[in-house]
């Protein structure tokens, strides 16, 4: 594969949480959350800048004293997006500049993906969004609504995604098909930035309202999203004291 084009990356970062309370200040082996999920991905080729996108001070505070970029946006913003989009506002990126959006709550990110999803975009000028999926690897992951899954057209764009199980097999008795397995999607995004600032004015969705997924803003708007699909699971993200407390076993277990 050919080196990732530039592109940043925005790491947005919420100070509440109602799982974990603080969730970007958790400390996993001496550091913040939010700082291990930009370390991770800092020395990624084609990454111009590394920046967290936050609503609190202790947020900037803590960025700052382990060497990483910040900007303060507004604290009432409805969901990620809408910090993403104000975070390149601040930034002054051109409309045509790729953003990445990693989760500051995955701190065992795979680098590597976030340059797939990069370069996917790049390659992709029918599409205004890139993001990924991987099989899914235990059947009981097609029927829990807590896993998004996404089906693809023939040009690998999103058709749709769902909480539900998808694609259904008629004949499967419930269970997933197995050529091809389902497609497990992985919050990871790419966008152009002038995509992503005007993406807050999208009215939302219907079915974006009913599934609680805010991607399927963008394809009842008629725009694509192109979507990459991993060899591999990424590792697992932090949304509860017992997920914080399995990835800091596993930065133990590294000597981290």
């Amino acid at each position: 594969m050919s080196a990732a084009p530039g592109f940043t990356v925005l790491i947005p970062a919420r100070l509440a949480s109602t799982r974990l309370p603080r969730k970007p200040l958790a400390d996993i082996a001496g550091k913040p959350m939010v700082v291990r999920v930009a370390e991770r991905v800092a020395g990624l080729p084609g990454a111009r800048a590394v920046v967290v996108a936050c609503d609190d001070a202790l947020i900037a505070e803590a960025c700052a004293a382990h060497g990483v970029r910040a900007v303060r946006t507004h604290a009432e913003h409805p969901s990620g997006s809408d910090r993403l989009a104000e975070a390149c506002t601040l930034l002054g990126l051109d409309g045509d500049e790729l953003v990445v959006n990693v989760q500051g709550d995955e701190p065992l990110i795979d680098p590597a993906l976030v340059a797939q999803v990069a370069q996917l975009l790049a390659q992709r000028s029918d599409c205004v969004m890139a993001t990924a999926a991987h099989a899914l690897a235990d059947d009981a992951e097609f029927t829990n609504p807590n896993v998004v899954k996404v089906v693809l057209d023939a040009a690998s764009r999103a058709l749709y995604f769902s909480r539900a199980p998808l694609p259904w097999w008629r004949d499967g008795g419930g269970a997933p098909p197995r050529d091809p397995r389902p497609l497990r999607h992985v919050g990871l995004y790419a966008y152009r930035a002038g995509f992503l600032r005007g993406f807050p004015a999208l009215p939302p969705a219907p079915v974006e309202q009913a599934e609680a997924l805010e991607q399927l803003r963008v394809l009842w708007h008629g725009h694509r999203i192109a979507v990459h699909v991993a060899e591999h699971a990424p590792g697992p993200g932090v949304d509860t004291p017992a997920d914080l407390e399995r990835v800091r076993e596993l930065f133990r277990a590294a000597g981290a």
